[in-house]
């Protein structure tokens, strides 16, 4: 583990056993018990900062982009990005929220693009406060300087 802006990260892959999950959805908000992604099968999970699996659809938060994970292009952009997942999946965790579609359904890749917000509050614009994410201009910039 590494202390990094205010939170412990993992220097290796975990993942965290929360139990079976629970999902409760009444009105728009979402409910979820979230863990990390393991390998193999992804259900209700956190991949990176900025990718989740809700039940089988993986979602892409829309209006952020965060530190690449999958690889990382140097130690300080997997220290971030590493960061970024705990974060996600606490925010994520923190009580139930609601997706917003904006002007596109899905990425290239068939992710759902989503705003995720919490009491009208963005997600996205939380991890951009705590420097753990820029919000997403449509191209990659580097994380490594």
């Amino acid at each position: 583990m590494v202390a990094l802006g205010g939170y412990l990260v993992a220097t290796q892959d975990i993942t965290a056993d929360l139990g079976p999950p629970i999902t409760a959805r009444a009105s728009g908000s979402i409910l979820v018990r979230f863990g990390i992604c393991p390998d193999g099968l992804h259900r209700d999970c956190v991949v990176d900062g900025d990718t989740f699996w809700l039940g089988d659809q993986k979602i892409r938060i829309a209006d952020i982009d965060t530190p690449e994970l999958s690889p990382p292009r140097c130690e300080a952009e997997r220290i971030k990005g590493e960061t970024a997942k705990i974060r996600l999946l606490d925010l994520l965790n923190g009580g139930a929220f609601s997706l917003e579609a904006g002007d596109r359904d899905e990425d290239r890749y068939g992710r759902k693009l989503r705003r995720v917000v919490r009491d009208g509050q963005s997600i996205g614009e939380i991890l951009i406060s705590e420097g753990l994410a820029r919000r997403w201009d449509g191209a990659r910039h580097p994380w490594c300087g």
